[in-house]
């Protein structure tokens, strides 16, 4: 059983737990291959955050038993959170699992696989992999995850039943991480957590997400920094200063406010309100003008009225994202909201979070135009060869939730170089633009 292939889904928390996962069954002696045909052992790394990101889970376990009973698979392990949240259950329901890991016992991976055990252990339990990581993000960008578990427990969220209270990594261990990062050619890193803005509270005893950021910017190869996961009510004005100061540090940030209509934040659990959130906004905006602001949203959460509905679409015309993701309600299991009365029906959830996707279009589309002529930095990821144009990402995008920048150029760019790109249009979320020299920080670094 040499032969290991590894299905990574949900967010990118996951994907760190995947590359280290990976670095210790290299560090075994496996190696890894993505042909399910020649794979002696798959191991999905599952999600279990809403109801769709389970079912794509349930469905990739469902092909890899199939594989299994044909004979080409001798083992499939299942990890990640829906082995945390359903253990007892997958194995019952779908007998060709020979085992599941937990979300905080994936340094037991290697013991999973060859001795066919289940390793759950409290959710509260931090691992910290003595190993290396195997990036798979392509290696000029990579995550690198801050923290496990939150202490918010918000109405309509699992994740502190499936990950724990909060828990900081400590601060000279992520730095050591960065630099072998940086060392194998990570351009871009992004911080990422349940949530970002808290670092350090239980570690330091005060709020070091500023002081991890200084640290960072000190790594030789490191051209940008990304931050994801701010909750509003936690930024403070110390984190504000150095994303202002610090050239690194990528002037783009992630505020998820689910909502805007006060009556629907308290039942949601949230720990602001309208005020504070237009507050924290206008706050950041005058410390850094160029600023991209992106948040997520939630339509038609229980007991949501067409009246909060309409505050939430003025709050997003006057708050003007420039990035925007509006999600529906998903009823989960165990969440408090799931009990709550007055579900919202699906067909109303729809309508409510098209109609704000349309407006989000709508501001997109006048902040592309507004970015004709400007010079911007853009790191590039590949190249549309059949077009000879180039795509690659601005400050304002990061990669999988965000836009990008279609590029022409006269030059031959590689992966994580970082050129200058004269914007000469705009579609309703990307841009379009042209070189306008071929001086890469990516070759420089």
């Amino acid at each position: 059983m040499n032969k290991i292939m590894f299905i990574s889904l949900g967010c990118d928390k996951n994907t760190v737990d995947t590359e280290f996962m990976l670095g210790l069954l290299r560090d075994r002696g496996y190696s890894l291959t993505n042909d399910e045909a020649e794979a002696d052992v798959v191991v999905i790394n599952s999600c279990a955050f809403i109801q769709d990101a389970q079912q794509e889970s349930i469905n990739a376990i469902l092909e890899a038993a199939e594989y299994k009973k044909a004979g080409s698979l001798k083992k499939i392990v299942v990890a990640g959170c829906l082995a945390q949240r359903y253990k007892d259950s997958i194995k019952e329901e779908i007998p060709e699992v020979d085992a599941v890991v937990g979300t905080t016992a994936i340094d037991k991976i290697c013991d999973a696989i060859e001795e066919s055990n289940d390793h759950i252990e409290s959710p509260d339990r931090l691992p910290l992999p003595d190993t290396t990581r195997v990036v798979t993000t392509g290696g000029y960008y990579a995550y690198l995850k801050i923290a496990e578990g939150c202490d918010k427990h918000c109405s309509y969220c699992i994740i502190p039943f499936m990950r724990g209270k909060f828990r900081s990594i400590p601060m000279e261990r992520l730095v050591k991480e960065a630099e072998f990062l940086a060392e194998g050619g990570a351009k871009e890193l992004i911080l990422v957590a349940q949530e970002t803005t808290v670092y350090g509270t239980d570690l330091y005893g005060k709020k070091m997400l500023h002081e991890l950021l200084k640290k960072l910017c000190k790594i030789d190869g490191l051209s940008w920094i990304r931050v994801m996961y701010c909750y509003p009510e936690e930024i403070y004005d110390e984190l504000i200063d150095v994303m202002a100061s610090e050239p690194k540090i990528c002037h783009y940030l992630d505020l998820p406010i689910q909502h805007a209509s006060d009556a629907v934040l308290k039942r949601m659990g949230r720990r602001t309100d309208r005020a504070a959130l237009e507050k924290v906004i206008d706050k950041v905006r005058k410390k850094i003008p160029d600023v991209a602001l992106r948040t997520s949203l939630i339509s038609g959460f229980p007991g949501e009225t067409e009246e909060d509905h309409q505050c939430l679409l003025d709050f997003v015309k006057k708050a003007r994202f420039e990035r925007l993701g509006d999600f529906t309600y998903s009823k989960e299991d165990g969440t408090p909201a799931a009990t709550f009365k007055d579900q919202v029906p699906q067909r109303m959830k729809n309508k409510r979070r098209k109609e704000v996707m349309v407006l989000q279009q709508q501001i997109s589309a006048e902040k592309g135009r507004s970015m004709q002529g400007k010079v911007l930095d853009v790191i590039i990821e590949g190249k549309l060869p059949e077009d000879n144009i180039w795509i690659g990402r601005s400050y304002m995008d990061a990669p999988g939730v965000d836009g990008y920048v279609f590029v022409t150029s006269e030059g031959n760019h590689l992966s994580g170089d970082i050129i200058k790109v004269k914007i000469t249009g705009s579609k309703a979320y990307d841009l379009i633009g042209e070189a306008t020299d071929h001086y890469s920080k990516g070759d420089a670094s």
